[in-house]
């Protein structure tokens, strides 16, 4: 853990971020997209689901995540308030539907760069990882999925996919079993700016998505991936810029705290689940107990509880594959 002194100063600069938010972002009318330039070619749209990544430059658009459906109209409004020039290409980090719902109007409200090879498509190419792609479109037990219009066009099953747009080196980085099994994070390399997903949510704790391959350890590896390629300028702070799937813009620091709290969390689970103790027991000794007032919530679509029981039934699944094996 942190001293106190180095998470004073942490929270200091959480304080000093919001208020540079207010300051900066261009604010929309209710139930509008509010836009945020990051650094370099780099803009954050917030407000149409999970948050929008924009790289704009002299070739046109690069979007990060498509917004929910119905929610296409006031991003593509925001967008134009930054360039007139048309997307040319789109990026899911997950299959959420706050996430990819906006796909099929996106990809369709833009165009292939000229010479693109992407045979049959139209619109903007849409790239994922294969996981993404099989998740729309083979959805599991209650999942009512996405019809082809909203999949991806173009998916890749490797670690790592690299694309050169707006003489910016981009990294499409899967992350597996994280929040999910089908988790990009996309790095800009030359803006320093990290799009992680909903790897990082500075609204909630993660959503650990056990139906969908996710898992508590795999969460953890994928916090300690953008740690590892994060840069800060100075006493952790500024440098790369990390954009979270909800919530407000972070740095280092900011994904340091997120990591070493989940860390505290998986541990006091792990201790009590090694001492036997039983789901109802280990939610009634409340082991998130002094990140709820941050994170936590007691209804919604992810609570608190729902969290716990993610982690519980995560790290009761790494057991008994450890029991297995020996």
């Amino acid at each position: 853990m942190r001293p106190v002194g180095t998470r004073r100063a942490v929270l200091l600069a959480a304080v000093v971020a919001l208020v540079l938010w207010a300051g900066t972002a261009r604010p929309g009318a209710q139930g509008q997209v509010e836009t945020l330039r990051v650094q370099g070619q780099v803009h954050l749209l917030a407000g149409a689901g999970g948050n929008v990544t924009a790289l704009v430059g002299p070739q046109g658009v690069l979007l990060v995540d498509a917004g929910s459906q119905g929610a296409t109209e006031p991003l593509l409004a925001a967008l134009r308030t930054i360039t007139p020039l048309p997307i040319h290409f789109l990026i899911n980090t997950s299959a959420d539907p706050d996430h990819v719902g906006g796909n099929a109007a996106i990809s369709q409200a833009g165009r292939p760069m000229p010479g693109w090879n992407g045979a049959g498509v139209s619109g903007a190419p849409v790239f994922a990882h294969e996981n993404v792609q099989r998740r729309m479109s083979a959805p599991g037990p209650g999942d009512p999925g996405f019809e082809a219009p909203f999949w991806p066009t173009s998916t890749f099953f490797t670690g790592k996919h690299t694309l050169h747009f707006n003489d910016e080196p981009i990294e499409l980085l899967w992350q597996q079993a994280a929040h999910s099994d089908a988790d990009l994070m996309i790095f800009f390399r030359r803006s320093d700016v990290i799009s992680a997903g909903d790897i990082v949510n500075m609204e909630s704790f993660p959503v650990i998505d056990l139906a969908r391959g996710g898992s508590i350890q795999g969460e953890l590896d994928a916090l300690n991936r953008i740690i590892d390629i994060a840069i800060p300028r100075m006493n952790q702070m500024d440098g790369t810029r990390i954009i979270p799937g909800h919530g407000r813009l972070c740095n280092e620091a900011d994904v340091v705290e997120y990591r070493d709290m989940v860390t505290v969390i998986r541990d006091r689970v792990q201790t009590l689940l090694a001492q036997g103790k039983t789901l109802e027991e280990v939610q009634a000794s409340r082991p998130a107990y002094e990140y709820e007032p941050v994170y936590g919530a007691e209804q919604g679509a992810w609570t608190t509880r729902m969290f716990v029981e993610a982690v519980y039934r995560s790290l009761e699944g790494e057991d008994a594959r450890s029991r297995a094996a020996r």
